[in-house]
């Protein structure tokens, strides 16, 4: 644990469908660059920017979540957003740790750069930033003139919520590792060798024929 009053804690959301080595390895980076004492993956129960409608059974991926940061003792499962019932809010989902740690801990939200635009969309955003700082990792050569429009929209002390932080990064995709599945292609190497062998063993992603 560091000195810091607060126990810093990262916040790794997403629908984890499946967790891949791109997650694991900018939580890592985070934690490591901003001396967080611990980083929770969040599974998302039903995320509301999300527009598939096949998105795996929360049982399956809290279970890969856990197996991928098995092996991490800075890594922690949460499975508050896939307990709360209704759709799944940021704002919701910190206030309920706030509140069950007493303003113990202190709260940085991991995601990637292109991510952050889409915070002026969130619900109730104003507490949002009350709540956490942001972490928005980039990828080098990383283009902030968009970026740069919409923070200029945000007050000052809004816009140093918002840390930014320049990773190689690793260009895996979720949905990339799916469509591979389907198409009979190989996994290996994109995510935990443990979540492979859990995707085989419950035939997962395969395209299900009608009958």
């Amino acid at each position: 644990m560091s000195q810091h009053t607060k126990i810093s804690v990262g916040i790794m959301g997403g629908t984890f469908d499946p967790i891949h080595y791109g997650h694991l390895y900018i939580a890592e980076c985070a934690r490591r660059k901003f001396g967080l004492d611990k980083v929770l993956f969040i599974p998302t129960g039903l995320p509301v920017h999300k527009k598939r409608e096949d998105i795996l059974a929360p049982s399956h991926r809290i279970e890969m979540t856990r197996l991928a940061i098995d092996s991490n003792p800075y890594f922690e499962l949460s499975t508050i957003e896939v307990d709360r019932p209704g759709p799944t809010y940021t704002v919701d989902t910190l206030e309920q740790l706030n509140n069950g740690t007493g303003g113990r801990e202190e709260y940085y939200f991991i995601t990637g750069a292109d991510a952050i635009l889409e915070i002026l969309t969130w619900k109730d955003v104003d507490r949002v930033f009350e709540l956490c700082r942001f972490i928005a990792v980039t990828r080098p050569g990383y283009s902030f003139e968009v970026m740069n429009r919409v923070l200029s929209g945000l007050t000052a002390e809004k816009r140093k919520q918002i840390l930014f932080y320049a990773t190689t990064g690793i260009l895996i995709s979720s949905t990339e590792i799916r469509q591979r599945i389907i198409l009979g292609e190989p996994v290996k190497y994109l995510l935990p060798e443990e979540v492979e062998k859990y995707i085989i063993k419950y035939d997962l992603y395969k395209v299900q024929e009608e009958k």
